[in-house]
């Protein structure tokens, strides 16, 4: 299930990519448009930042803006960054399975056939794909 703040964090994404200036945009702004907690939106953003998605300016004119265009973003990153692994289940989360179990599970391919589906939805939207004014 994806959580709240991966959700939130896509609705930033995309209040920031329909209001970008080339200014940046404060958090409060985002905050009462997004209608969401300011106080909630900077634990969020703050991950954001570290993890390259978006970055913030402090001081007057400060605010957070996206690094990249909004085409150059897949949802899948942004979901990654804010939940982790999107995986149905913990052997399919690391690179390499290596769970003993995997040369007999009878369930593994229809784990991983759902992993690859998700991803690949994931992968393929775009944040462009979700604004109203591309």
């Amino acid at each position: 299930m994806i959580s709240t703040k991966g959700r939130y964090a896509i609705r930033v994404m995309i209040d920031l990519a329909e209001h970008d200036t080339g200014k940046y945009i404060p958090l409060k702004d985002i905050a009462a448009r997004q209608e969401i907690s300011k106080k909630y939106l900077e634990i969020i953003v703050k991950e954001m930042v570290a993890g390259g998605l978006v970055v913030g300016s402090s001081g007057k004119g400060g605010g957070y803006k996206l690094c990249r265009r909004p085409d150059e973003y897949t949802l899948d990153e942004i979901l990654e960054l804010m939940e982790g692994t999107l995986s149905p289940v913990a052997c399919l989360a690391a690179a390499e399975n290596t769970c003993p179990r995997k040369g007999e599970c009878q369930t593994l391919s229809v784990w991983s056939e759902f992993d690859q589906l998700v991803h690949n939805f994931f992968h393929e939207k775009k944040l462009s794909d979700l604004l109203r004014n591309p």
